[in-house]
């Protein structure tokens, strides 16, 4: 039977829901690289994190903060991380403002080059004539994202090489992430 793969993205349109800004240290000082937990590499654990809201609301299982797109997860929704994925992620305790309960930095650290140019909406890659010699080879658009799942081995979770955005979960995972009842989170299939 042939694996099914999904995008997991914020719920935008969860009721009430709450908005989270970028991770600081404990004294609110702003961390050094928030892009280090969506570049999906192992990063050093950054010590306690506290993650302020720039609205309050309803608290989510899934979000991710406003700039970088840091993946905020509820201490019931990490331990199916944990289960599942143990190899492929990092989990750093974060306080969430206003939240007794604990929660998540997610950090996706595995990358697989798999995106299906010809079977995405459309597939763009940065060239040289674009002015930024750090990114040729790299995704400048991708929409309707497809993958090559004959690439993906047996990973249960990671990011597309080129195009480090989404996160991509396998069938197994998102159904286990439904059944621990996801609140924030929508799935894609890709």
């Amino acid at each position: 039977m042939p694996r099914h793969f999904f995008e997991l993205d914020i719920d935008i349109d969860a009721p009430g829901r709450w908005y989270l800004r970028e991770p600081t240290d404990v004294d609110g000082k702003p961390v050094p690289d928030i892009w280090a937990f969506v570049s999906g590499k192992t990063v050093m654990d950054p010590g306690t994190l506290r993650v302020p809201l720039s609205r309050p609301g309803q608290p989510l299982d899934f979000d991710k903060t406003t700039v970088a797109g840091t993946p905020i997860v509820s201490g019931r929704i990490a331990s199916v991380f944990r289960e599942l994925a143990l190899h492929d992620v990092q989990l750093f305790p974060v306080e969430v403002e206003g939240q007794a309960e604990p929660f998540y930095l997610l950090n996706v650290m595995r990358v697989i080059r798999c995106i299906d140019d010809a079977a995405c909406e459309e597939a763009r890659r940065w060239t040289p004539e674009n002015g930024r010699p750090d990114k040729v080879g790299e995704y400048h658009v991708v929409s309707g994202l497809r993958i090559d799942t004959t690439q993906v081995g047996n990973a249960a979770i990671f990011r597309p090489w080129g195009f480090l955005l989404p996160i991509i979960l396998d069938g197994d995972l998102k159904a286990a992430l439904e059944h621990a009842g996801i609140v924030g989170g929508r799935f894609v299939e890709v």
